[in-house]
């Protein structure tokens, strides 16, 4: 079968030239020896007229020899190259992305009749043109700066990278008021622990705070900041007296020379980032900011349309943009641990007319603002099963509010000139029916009918219902004041209050609420439980407000729940079958109260109305 190589790219790609997207023959590909680590990959490639084989496959693609896709006599279009200059002068051609677009069978043999590029330049191939690779620059970088020692390495790692940059090339410089070395900047998708001298020129993309373990061997601090260039990103991370040198240094979205650091092999228990290596800062390492920014993207993302997550695996970690058609307000649930963490819920849609709910947690949740309907977008969510397909920020995702990028200008304009009347679909279930999302809807007579929670699994529904009673009596009670315990204390009557998890005692307490209330709706009523998140909302007054106001002010005390009969909200809530003293009742817990969108509202019942109508 015939297929048109790109005549001239062998010798241009050998020269340093840069070619867009050309289409090449693979002649031939063999391992080579790199010791420890994932395997390297050395390609003879040809363009019918030249072959050369100082081409390396980048370890990212070591996957396509896995597969059996990249095997000799196959055409492959090369998305994305570097190259680099070794210390005697050869070239070498990195292959960073790449498309097999004719399998070998399909061609059938070599294609022209090519000869050696690397015996027309005079230049030998015999040797293994892996180590000490580096990239020619206009300029060197700055002599390294040394720091404090220390050598571990961390498990707590960054989201996955992606392929795609934003900007374009530029010559690299140095900094006019650093010094200056004779070491050759290359880029991170070279790095490797086989070579002696490197340094890399790149952005700083996520920074985290600082740190601390403490264990039977010890204890520590520690730091981790990501990086990026035009090739590749990587994970680094500082320890002990190294936090204390590089962690104010280090800035977000700064761009800076690094050299002399610790290169080994990345543990993929624990980092997602599409970089087979990991950095740690020593006592020698440098950390240099660079005055000259061009070239270097902001970011890598490799951007998943929404409606693709339907296809993708649980727990895969994606890339993600969209316009925040809706955002829940900030709300704190307690963890297994007894931890509080602030959560939001953004409802993202794209152009594909889809929308998906992602939760953002802590401080991203707390400052986040969606008025105006930002679009944002999330390097590095966790995709859940859980009702439909949600996503959910990690603590190393990096959140974008109105990202300067193309993507960003694209999805604006169509959200602006059709997006925000377009008929949209929610992957996500019960979620809040102000995004438009699919709910889980049940009425309170559904949870009896049709035995809910009976299963081996709690179920989860969504109703719309007033709130017909409350218990205020012993809706409060005393707790411990730690801020990771929420266990009744004893009040010891001399001023001091005893919690038994701690094994404390405490001179003061925090007020907690666990209310129990009844919710009704057209059908039925039913009695629910809402812990001290969703009472809040509810009364709409804090646990500390409604304790200060029943030991001073019963009057008002009482009047809070006055107001708060015969509201009407969305309610979500889980159910299952509890026993207890040898009997079982079905348990309903409020998990979250929302507002009613009166108009999305509306639209729903007028879905049903139609649904109805077409069955007669």
């Amino acid at each position: 079968m015939s297929v048109k190589l790109t005549e001239g790219a062998v010798e241009a790609l050998f020269n340093g030239s840069l070619v867009n997207n050309p289409v090449l023959q693979l002649l031939n590909i063999r391992q080579m020896n790199t010791g420890s680590g994932p395997p390297r990959f050395r390609l003879m490639m040809s363009d019918g007229l030249h072959s050369m084989t100082s081409m390396i496959l980048a370890t990212q693609l070591n996957n396509l020899t896995d597969d059996n896709l990249l095997t000799p006599n196959c055409v492959c279009m090369l998305k994305k190259t570097t190259s680099n200059n070794l210390a005697d002068g050869r070239r070498v051609v990195i292959v960073i992305d790449m498309d097999i677009i004719k399998s070998a069978e399909e061609i059938g043999g070599r294609i022209g009749n090519p000869t050696p590029i690397n015996a027309d330049s005079k230049t030998s191939s015999s040797q293994d043109p892996v180590s000490s690779t580096a990239v020619s620059s206009s300029s060197p970088p700055p002599a390294a700066v040394p720091g404090p020692s220390h050598n571990k390495s961390s498990t707590l790692t960054p989201p996955k990278g992606c392929g795609r940059g934003f900007t374009g090339k530029s010559p690299m410089k140095a900094s006019n008021t650093s010094p200056v070395s004779t070491t050759k900047v290359i880029p991170v998708a070279s790095l490797n622990p086989y070579q002696s001298k490197w340094t890399v020129r790149a952005r700083v993309t996520n920074k985290s705070s600082i740190r601390t373990w403490s264990n039977s061997r010890g204890e520590g601090k520690l730091f981790s900041f990501e990086i990026v260039d035009e090739s590749g990103e990587i994970k680094i991370t500082a320890f002990n007296k190294e936090v204390d040198k590089f962690f104010s240094l280090v800035e977000q979205g700064k761009v800076y020379y690094i050299s002399k650091a610790s290169l080994k092999v990345a543990n993929k228990q624990y980092t997602t980032l599409k970089n087979d290596y990991e950095m740690t800062l020593n006592a020698q390492s440098s950390v240099v900011p660079c005055d000259d920014s061009q070239g270097v993207p902001e970011m890598l993302c490799d951007f998943v349309p929404i409606a693709e997550l339907e296809n993708r695996d649980k727990d895969a970690i994606i890339d993600v943009i969209g316009v925040c058609k809706s955002a829940e307000d900030v709300s704190r649930i307690t963890t297994k641990t007894s931890r509080e963490v602030s959560k939001r819920a953004l409802n993202l849609i794209d152009t594909t007319g889809k929308v998906v709910t992602v939760t953002l947690w802590g401080e991203e949740a707390e400052k986040f603002d969606g008025s105006g309907q930002p679009v944002v977008a999330i390097k590095g969510a966790r995709l859940s099963d859980f009702g439909g397909r949600s996503l959910s920020a990690l603590f190393s995702s990096t959140i974008m509010v109105n990202p300067d990028i193309p993507e960003a200008f694209q999805l604006r304009a169509w959200y602006d000139r059709e997006g925000h009347s377009q008929d949209s679909q929610s992957l996500t279930e019960t979620r809040s029916v102000g995004s438009g999302a699919k709910m889980n809807w049940k009425t309170l007579s559904d949870v009896k009918n049709e035995h809910m929670g009976h299963g081996e699994k709690a179920d989860y529904f969504s109703c719309v219902a007033s709130l017909l009673y409350t218990r205020k009596e012993n809706c409060l009670y005393q707790a411990c004041p730690s801020a990771d315990c929420n266990k009744k204390v004893i009040d010891q009557q001399n001023g001091l209050y005893r919690c038994e998890k701690c094994s404390r005692e405490f001179p003061n307490f925090k007020y907690r609420l666990l209310l129990s209330a009844n919710l009704a709706d057209f059908g039925d009523n039913q009695w629910v439980t809402c812990f001290q998140e969703t009472a809040e909302v509810l009364l709409g007054h804090s646990a500390e407000t409604l304790g200060q106001l029943r030991d001073t002010d019963e009057a008002a005390f009482d009047e809070v729940f006055q107001k708060a009969n015969f509201t009407t909200h969305i309610f979500k809530n889980k159910v299952k079958l509890e026993t207890y003293n040898d009997e079982s009742r079905v348990k309903v817990t409020v998990m979250e109260v929302l507002p009613i969108d009166h108009r999305e509202y509306s639209r729903r019942l007028i879905s049903n109305i139609r649904k109805l109508a077409s069955r007669t």
